[in-house]
């Protein structure tokens, strides 16, 4: 194994309970860990909360930990179960409506500057 390059600057961060933002009504936001290019934010999302329909310049990747949700992605449904995963290329129109309490992880890239703790 080759060691880290000294111009990577490697982050680690340990679970913590606070450092949540709410985001909407029922969406509540934490950015775990920025990269250099990547940031993984974790969402927990509340019953009948609603993302309305928006886009972004960053790609969007993300796994649905728990629970239960419809994702629309370029007007096309997908209802999204636990283990279920996506990827959303940038400035594509993308929605979701929170069926069941939730919890998502997703990746973002470039890093979104208004997520960042």
């Amino acid at each position: 194994m080759s060691p880290i390059s000294s111009s990577v600057q490697a982050r680690v961060y340990h679970a913590n309970p606070e450092g949540y933002v709410s985001a909407l009504a029922g969406i509540q936001r934490k950015t775990l860990v920025d990269g250099g290019r990547t940031q993984l934010v974790e969402f927990k999302l509340a019953t009948g909360a609603v993302i309305p329909s928006h886009h972004h310049p960053q790609e969007q990747t993300g796994c649905l930990v728990s629970g239960r949700l419809v994702l629309t992605i370029a007007g096309v449904d997908h209802e999204m179960r636990p283990g279920d995963s996506w990827t959303i290329p940038g400035d594509v129109e993308h929605q979701a409506k929170i069926l069941d309490d939730s919890v998502a992880i997703e990746v973002f890239s470039p890093i979104r500057r208004d997520y960042r703790n």
